[in-house]
């Protein structure tokens, strides 16, 4: 039976030095995040998706979802009782706005409750996740009735968001969707279309669901430009806040899945159901971005979230299973033989998840710092800098993170031999799982072409500047310590090499579109392994602090300075490999004629 162990202490030292939550504790939000009420959530935390949700992991993947004739959905035994007690715990209002109903604290607190819900029990963690997406949306654009008609209750949970956005023919062009919106006398519309893979479409666990959908309203331009937003709930919402008729919006059938049984990813259908403009008409785009923002970072965690619930599970069963024997010698005499955990193959597994889950986890929580600041920060251009920062990075946190995710998952599966393909063992389901943090939300693909195409090169490049002028000064802080010399030297190579490879593509990439296209998923790889090498930089030198004023704590430390050399001896080379790849451009990617294939 597959387990879980929340990560907390390992949390609580990158929100102390990586995060400095303490040394923002000026800015809104975070002075309430004290040292001692971070540590009492995050204990709780732990103990909530430990002892309730993850024992529902392996049950709720076996057993599904179920969608009736009537088109409601029974999520599997025990998601209805789990979430109650999420909704009764309040932890879907941590950090939401206290005008709301939420506790208005740091956007990074929430993340991290992310990483742990999902580690948990990922597809329970999909019917509170993206509540938050659909409550930035309306919260950034929508009129103040809606707001406080809408948002306490999806604040609270009583009430949860999807987002609506995929057709039948269309997935990243939303400009060829075809569900229509016909306005009506008294300032509503009418929808009337059909939407696919809805995750949390429609469920049983709390009282209204608030659909927002993407649609065109007559006479719109037949492309992008003439996209709105709207606001459908399963029942409409009375003007005192009760619930009134059932709209005419229904689950067709739910979508036969890989993974992520346990969540209802829908086929929804809309007849004529009463939706709200929210926002302008026609500006729908903009609304639908601050909602794929916040749901890609969240989706860069489930990520990082599967390969930590896969490693935790590799690393108990290589520790007890017993085969072979040590290279080295017997590591065991008196056994008949020694637990695989002494082999280096497996150890390279191990430590290959171990270094990318705590670099991962290090950079979303800093991530995360970015979008408080942009947000909080206390001058326009910090905030503009936190804001250029997590821009440029977020697909980078989505794709390279869910890339690696998947594959310390399989690796994960790797160590248990034969028994990782078995389904009790609960290898299998974190694969299954892991699958789909690759594909929706935007491909990675889409996400790497997001990186080249749009964000390297945003407002002049001023967020791929800021972000370099970053690592090169840490890098330079850093070479006082002759200490830190084994990643110091690797990573001014690959920053070096990344700068070679974005001149190569700003150049090559406007001569041939393809060029850029070509490289796009080594260009965001590159990225990624640079972005976590930043981040063990600044844990190694943290450690190397803690360990000289005599930490009490010290196997802590050594062990995280041992990870970040097998961080750096292993990964950094990786970043030349990628660079050729992308200088060989698109030629031969392209040569071979379409009726060749």
């Amino acid at each position: 039976m597959p387990s879980y162990r929340a990560p907390v202490k390992d949390t609580l030292f990158v929100l102390d030095a990586i995060v400095d939550l303490q040394g923002h504790a000026g800015l809104p939000g975070f002075a309430a995040a004290t040292p001692d009420t971070v540590a009492a959530i995050l204990e709780e935390a732990a103990k909530f998706c430990e002892e309730v949700l993850a024992p529902l992991n392996l049950s709720g993947d076996i057993e599904g979802c179920t969608r009736h004739d009537d088109g409601s959905v029974t999520t599997p035994a025990g998601f209805k009782a789990a979430y109650a007690q999420f909704v009764e715990a309040g932890w879907g209002t941590l950090m939401a706005d206290a005008e709301y109903g939420g506790q208005g604290l740091p956007y990074v607190i929430g993340m991290v409750m992310q990483e742990f819900l999902s580690s948990a029990n990922m597809a329970f963690s999909m019917y509170p996740g993206l509540n938050d997406g659909a409550q930035a949306a309306i919260e950034a654009v929508g009129s103040a009735e809606q707001k406080h008609k809408y948002l306490p209750k999806m604040v609270t949970g009583h009430w949860t968001g999807t987002m609506n956005l995929t057709e039948p023919h269309c997935g990243t062009d939303l400009g060829l969707i075809r569900t229509r919106a016909e306005p009506q006398a008294d300032g509503t519309h009418k929808l009337t279309g059909t939407k696919i893979f809805i995750s949390a479409g429609e469920h049983d666990l709390n009282d209204n669901i608030i659909h927002l959908v993407l649609a065109k309203t007559t006479g719109a331009p037949d492309n992008v430009k003439g996209i709105s937003l709207f606001i459908v709930p399963k029942f409409i919402v009375n003007d005192d806040g009760s619930l009134g008729a059932r709209n005419a919006v229904k689950c067709g059938s739910i979508e036969h899945k890989m993974g992520i049984h346990g969540n209802a990813t829908c086929v929804m259908n809309y007849d004529g159901a009463t939706g709200y403009l929210v926002g302008e008409e026609h500006k729908g785009l903009r609304a639908m971005f601050i909602m794929m923002n916040a749901a890609r970072l969240g989706v860069g965690i489930q990520g990082l979230a599967q390969g930590e619930l896969a490693y935790q599970n590799a690393v108990a069963y290589a520790k007890d299973r017993i085969q072979g024997r040590a290279l080295t010698g017997a590591a065991d005499p008196a056994a008949k033989a020694d637990p695989i955990i002494v082999h280096a193959d497996v150890r390279r597994m191990l430590m290959n998840g171990r270094a990318f889950n705590e670099g991962a986890r290090a950079l979303a929580l800093w991530g995360a710092l970015q979008v408080d600041l942009s947000h909080k920060a206390a001058t326009p251009q910090a905030r503009q800098q936190a804001d250029d920062l997590i821009s440029l990075l977020t697909p980078v946190i989505k794709g390279y993170f869910t890339d690696k995710g998947y594959e310390i998952a399989t690796e994960s599966q790797q160590v248990y031999g034969g028994h990782g393909y078995i389904r009790e063992w609960g290898m299998e389901q974190f694969v299954r799982d892991a699958r789909i943090a690759q594909i929706y939300e935007g491909t990675n693909g889409i996400q790497a072409m997001d990186l080249v195409g749009r964000k390297l090169g945003q407002n002049g490049g001023r967020g791929t500047q800021a972000w370099l002028a970053l690592l090169n000064g840490a890098i330079a802080d850093s070479k006082r310590d002759e200490r830190l010399g084994f990643i110091t030297a690797p990573l001014e190579k690959a920053v070096g090499d990344l700068q070679a490879s974005t001149m190569w593509l700003l150049q090559n990439g406007m001569a041939n579109p393809d060029n850029a296209g070509a490289g796009a998923t080594a260009y965001l790889h590159m990225m990624g392994i640079v972005a976590l090498g930043h981040m063990w930089l600044l844990m190694a030198k943290a450690s190397f602090a803690a360990l000289d004023a005599g930490s009490d704590d010290a196997d802590f430390h050594n062990a995280k300075l041992i990870t970040a050399r097998y961080y750096a001896a292993r990964n950094f080379a990786d970043v030349a490999a990628l660079r050729a790849k992308l200088e060989a451009g698109a030629e031969t990617m392209m040569a071979l004629p379409v009726a060749a294939f």
